[in-house]
């Protein structure tokens, strides 16, 4: 009989929610970026996560490999 009351009270509780995380928002900014780090391709001659992780691989290379 009161379900018309659960239901604007369901839908005011996710307006003052999404309120809530916008306010937070505004405050502190975006806690999680979009992409990761590796994921783009930040400074003017960044090179591919690909060959960046080949190289610092062949720096790692003991001696004996070469």
């Amino acid at each position: 009989m009161n379900e018309p009351n659960d239901d604007r009270s369901a839908e005011d509780e996710a307006s003052r929610a999404r309120a809530e995380r916008a306010r937070l928002a505004r405050i502190f900014g975006e806690v999680l970026p979009e992409t990761t780090g590796d994921e783009r391709n930040d400074g003017p001659d960044a090179q591919s996560s690909d060959s960046q992780s080949d190289e610092w691989l062949k720096q790692q290379r003991p001696p004996h490999y070469f």
